[in-house]
This record gives structure tokens, C-alpha cells and sequence, in this order.
């Protein structure tokens, strides 16, 4: 049977998101809770793969549990038996119980929000249709959010940024803004929404597409800065995303500004 956790973290502390061999990640500690509390291996596939220090208020990852825990009878467990409620015909208001108790275990920066089960072919990474991420800064430097907003000092044209930033509207080949020797099939996107948005001290970048490439967000992100500091112009930019090539492109925005906020599946 296959379920879907709905989570959110903030990514300071971790190697990004997704499992490596000398790193702590978001996966790695959510899947130890997991097993800590189900007693059995569980292998959590995840939406998408955020770098280290960026953080994601709105996540989904699948899993798979083994039809045999349905066979458990109800008089052999007791009516808390997480393993028992995700394998039988119990309502939705029961795996309240696994959420409380993931969240019970897990570290302050990770929150799991639900669970639930799906068909058996929804896949969280494959299967949704649109990802959106929001880039934060701030212009006034602060104790309070250097880990979750990039601190800027230079003045921005925003004005100029987002004439720049229509021109990533509609489906084109981003291998501009995609890490190189990167294992892709394709570096073709359809971007549907981008533009910022700023007010007093503080400016939000954000983008909505069917899929991103790596360090694609933050690529973006950073020459967008160089449009905005008068470096490039639009048409210049627009030359950058015609190029097809990494170096043609400004630098990589810092990580702790980046959020992914949304991620949308045709059924849920």
C-alpha cells in the first residue's frame, strides 16, 4: 500500500534533502523516525531535491508499507498500533496518531503535517504536474532571518528585473540556468509564473513551472541580481537563457533565501 506524507522543514542544518553518504539530510532523519516507530525499514521517495540550507514549507514523499501488516487482527494490537492503522480499514482521523508521533520524534526543524494513502501509482516525485519556490531577501541586515532570507545591501531595479524576468514565461531549454554534469534527459521547462515582489525592506522572488533542473531556482535568482544591479540588461538576459550554457549565466543565489512552497498533483 502506498502513502503520502505532506511535511515542511527548514533546511539549515541539514546536506539538503535527499540521502548521502556523509551528511545528515531531511530523509535520513525523517526515515530513522520512521523505522524507530514502525520497527521496519522505510524508504521515503521524495517530490523533488533541495540543496543544503534551503528549505521547503510545503513538501510531499511517498512510501510503501507490505500488505502482510494488514493481516494483524485488531484483538492482537492494541488500538495505537501505528503499524495496524496505516494497513487497516480505519478512517483518515487515525493516522493522527502516526503524525503525532513522527512529530513527537523529529528534530524542531522538520513538521510533518498528514498522511494518507493513495493509489499505488501516484508517485510524489513523477506524478506532480507543478512545483513553486519563492526567493527571499531582505535589504536591512537582521538577526532574526539571516538563515531564512539572503541579505542584500545593493539597491535593486525591481522594475527592470521583472521585465527580465517575463522573458522566462512559456516553455524553453533552461540549460543556462541547470548545474552542470548533471544526469537529465532533458533541460526543458514550461515556467508559468515568475516575477518579484517587493515592500519595505523585504522582496520576494517567486516561480512556478511543471518541473526545475538543478540549482535552476537559485541560478535564475542570481542573474536576475545582475539585471537588477545594472550589470545586464534584458535583452542581455534573454541572450543568457538563448545561450544554453552555465557560464553564460551570473552566479548562484545563497541557499537560505530559497523556499519551496507548493507542489501540485492532479489527484490531491
Amino acid at each position: 500500500m502506498r502513502y503520502f506524507v505532506e511535511f515542511a522543514y527548514k533546511g539549515t542544518a541539514y546536506h539538503g534533502s535527499q540521502v548521502q553518504p556523509n551528511g545528515i539530510t531531511v530523509q535520513s532523519v525523517m526515515q530513522e523516525a520512521f523505522f524507530t516507530i514502525l520497527r521496519q525499514p522505510v524508504a521515503l521517495t521524495f517530490a523533488g531535491r533541495t540543496d543544503a540550507g534551503v528549505h521547503a514549507e510545503q513538501m510531499f514523499a511517498h512510501f510503501d508499507i507490505d500488505n502482510r501488516l494488514a493481516q494483524m487482527m485488531p484483538g492482537t494490537v492494541k488500538a495505537t498500533d501505528v503499524s495496524y492503522l496505516l494497513t487497516s480499514d480505519t478512517s483518515l482521523a487515525a493516522f493522527s496518531v502516526l503524525v503525532d508521533r513522527l512529530n513527537r520524534l523529529l528534530p524542531q526543524d522538520i513538521s510533518v503535517y498528514r498522511i494518507f494513502p493513495v493509489a499505488d501509482d501516484l508517485h510524489a516525485r513523477f506524478s506532480a504536474v507543478s512545483r513553486t519556490y519563492e526567493y527571499r531577501i531582505t535589504t536591512r541586515k537582521s538577526p532574526f532571518s539571516y538563515d531564512t532570507r539572503t541579505y542584500v545591501p545593493s539597491l535593486l531595479d525591481f522594475a527592470v528585473m521583472n521585465r527580465a524576468a517575463g522573458l522566462l514565461l512559456g516553455t524553453h531549454d533552461f540549460a543556462s540556468f541547470c548545474k552542470v554534469h548533471t544526469d537529465v534527459k532533458t533541460t526543458i521547462c514550461t515556467i508559468t509564473e515568475a516575477g518579484w515582489q517587493n515592500s519595505d525592506n523585504e522582496a520576494t522572488f517567486t516561480i512556478t513551472a511543471d518541473r526545475f533542473l538543478r540549482n535552476m531556482v537559485r541560478a535564475v535568482v542570481g542573474t536576475l541580481f545582475e539585471v537588477g544591479r545594472g550589470k545586464l540588461s534584458v535583452e542581455q538576459f534573454g541572450e543568457v537563457i538563448a545561450s544554453r550554457s552555465r557560464q553564460s549565466a551570473g552566479q548562484s543565489a545563497p541557499p537560505e533565501g530559497l523556499f519551496l512552497t507548493a507542489v501540485r498533483y492532479p489527484a490531491i
